[in-house]
């Protein structure tokens, strides 16, 4: 195992990691189980310690197989075999995960710090580190390299010569600025609440909520230590919401008969979402993964895990370049396999949130109809399961 440790980065190595979040932190592990040579850098200098991020999706679990982090994630997080849409007391449409061709046929409920926690210890077992407070300043490239300059905790600078540089450095990556790949899409009018509570919930913790409301959209997940999960939009989101504002969410758009009773907060933050996506992953020798490819609406709860995604598609791609068992060009076949499933959880994601968020009573009324249909067709189910589990990118099945 050859990954770079400890706090001297080197002059030369075969990959540049930039960004240490689940996506570049399931790169440089599936690059060290194929004994490939990188480097991982982050200019945070600790890791996620609140929860963000908090759905691993069956294929997610599949391909992290491939790194040996799926048992202990299993062990950390909640098993949620159904996915229901609500209009208050009622069920518009309850999608089961169940009978599903993976050995994973449900959604793992896990808080994005531990994802991260497990990931860097998968790191640190398979011999790898981060360099963290080490942000990238800049990514400079030729025909035979990339030079990426990186500002130490002394203020010293210092490059690093790579084959190749791979920004999973997130929306605002300054991989993708620096290279000049556009980043086209918008910006959602509504910002986000998310929190994390105890609550009386009467409800199953079998099942991923998403309630419509004329108000905006509400999700109530299940989390480990009987905590929940809270999403919703808001017209104006306070910065810091309080316990009595993720109630007023739930009394104005959650159950009526049996109403939530939220009796702790535990962490809350606000943010707005974007919908956009790379105009291309890959410029030359400069690669794109995870948010810094694509973002969108948490609808569906995607976002993680087409990130990993990327992360495991994009290791094989590069060792079999490095390996000289594919030509160069062959990294095109990354864009080509992965760019088209952001591209359709970006616009599915958006039509969700537009469909949860409608406020005219007609738009409602038909949408409510349409749903009510559609939970009568198997089929229709079925494939709603395959694609919310992220099955359905996989072109074997």
């Amino acid at each position: 195992m050859r990954a770079s440790e400890g706090s001297t980065l080197p002059a030369r190595t075969s990959v540049v990691i930039v960004g240490a979040g689940p996506t570049g932190l399931s790169l440089a592990c599936a690059l060290a189980t194929r004994g490939m040579d990188f480097v991982v850098l982050d200019q945070a200098v600790q890791g996620a310690n609140t929860s963000r991020a908090a759905v691993v999706h069956a294929r997610t679990l599949e391909v992290l197989e491939d790194i040996g982090a799926t048992q202990e994630l299993l062990r950390r997080g909640v098993v949620v075999p159904r996915f229901t849409i609500r209009d208050r007391d009622r069920t518009l449409l309850s999608i089961s995960f169940g009978g599903l061709p993976t050995t994973y046929p449900y959604t793992l409920m896990v808080p994005q710090n531990i994802t991260e926690q497990v990931l860097e210890d998968r790191l640190t077992a398979l011999g790898g580190s981060v360099h963290r407070g080490r942000p990238v300043t800049g990514v400079d490239q030729d025909a035979d390299g990339v030079v990426v300059t990186v500002d130490g905790p002394d203020g010293a600078t210092a490059q690093i010569r790579t084959d190749y540089a791979v920004g999973c450095d997130g929306m605002h990556s300054v991989v993708r600025e620096r290279t000049g790949i556009g980043f086209v899409g918008g910006r959602y009018a509504q910002s986000f609440v998310l929190a994390d509570v105890h609550m009386d919930w009467p409800l199953s913790r079998e099942e991923v909520q998403l309630f419509f409301s004329p108000g905006g959209l509400v999700v109530v997940a299940p989390l480990p230590e009987d905590r929940y999960r809270i999403v919703a939009t808001l017209d104006e989101a306070p910065e810091q919401p309080q316990i009595e504002d993720v109630q007023a969410l739930l009394d104005a758009r959650g159950p009526i008969a049996q109403p939530a009773k939220v009796r702790e907060l535990v962490w809350s933050s606000r943010f707005s979402v974007h919908h956009r996506l790379a105009e291309t992953y890959r410029r030359g020798r400069v690669l794109l993964a995870g948010d810094a490819a694509h973002v969108h609406s948490p609808a569906g709860g995607q976002g993680m895990n087409i990130g990993i995604q990327d992360a495991i598609t994009l290791a094989g791609v590069l060792t079999d370049v490095l390996g000289g068992r594919a030509d160069p060009a062959h990294l095109d076949s990354y864009e080509a396999t992965r760019r088209p499933v952001a591209l359709d959880v970006v616009s599915t994601t958006h039509r969700i949130t537009r469909a949860a968020t409608a406020r005219h009573p007609v738009a409602r009324a038909m949408r409510n109809t349409l749903l009510g249909v559609v939970g009568r067709l198997p089929a229709a189910q079925r494939k709603l399961a395959m694609n919310l589990s992220e099955l359905a990118t996989d072109p074997n099945r």
